[in-house]
């Protein structure tokens, strides 16, 4: 079955709180949180402070995507914060090997995520070594853009590659999925469905998380 992962950068930042609740209510897998330095990315999110008083709040999966430069320097930090899953771009982890592994050392999931122009095949080498691979169907920075339809057929080579090799990573979309096109994410081979303005700016947000997950 098909995990959500809804992300936080589209909630009201001022109710947290409520939104963790809202997740936690109705049984989302993950809660997605991207931080963004406004050096990778062209925005600055939250960081491991505002992670670290979520973390008192619930036991949901904290799934942390950086849009950072010298990720691999903080990767002890945001485990102090709290994170379960830590990931991290190909396009600006200079040795992503380490990093990873740097992730791994410190017993969370490690992942790696590509932005739209990135082929799948550039991570040949490193789909043995991680546990999700995050395909951006959107230019990173920003909630609430137009998915990318490109995407899809990159989503179906991740899975060509995971089953060719028999490897256990998941697919996590993150970007433009919602109630139009999360049929033929998933029909591709996603695992993982980050939705954030989707269930955040929804008339019921409760509705939309259950339909995501096929509730």
């Amino acid at each position: 079955m098909v995990k959500i992962a809804p992300s936080i950068l589209s909630s009201d930042f001022a109710r947290l709180i409520e939104a963790i609740r809202l997740l936690e209510k109705n049984q989302a897998d993950y809660v997605h949180i991207d931080v963004m330095d406004g050096h990778f990315v062209p925005n600055i999110t939250i960081g491991m402070p505002v992670i670290e008083s979520l973390r008192k709040t619930t036991d949901l999966t904290f799934d942390v995507h950086l849009m950072i430069d010298n990720a691999d320097r903080y990767v002890l930090d945001f485990k102090r914060a709290g994170s379960d899953i830590l990931t991290v771009h190909y396009e600006n982890t200079i040795h992503l090997d380490r990093t990873i592994h740097h992730i791994k050392e410190n017993f969370m999931k490690a992942g790696v995520a590509i932005v739209p122009t990135t082929p799948p095949e550039a991570l040949e080498y490193i789909l043995k070594e991680v546990d999700m691979v995050t395909v951006m169907s959107v230019n990173p920075g920003f909630g609430g853009q137009k998915f990318i339809e490109a995407s899809l057929e990159k989503i179906r080579r991740l899975k060509e590659m995971r089953e060719e090799k028999g490897y256990t990573f998941e697919i996590e979309v993150d970007g433009g999925v919602d109630q139009s096109n999360y049929l033929d994410i998933i029909e591709a081979g996603a695992d993982v469905l980050v939705a954030g303005s989707a269930v955040f700016k929804s008339k019921d947000p409760a509705k939309t998380i259950r339909l995501l997950k096929g509730n």
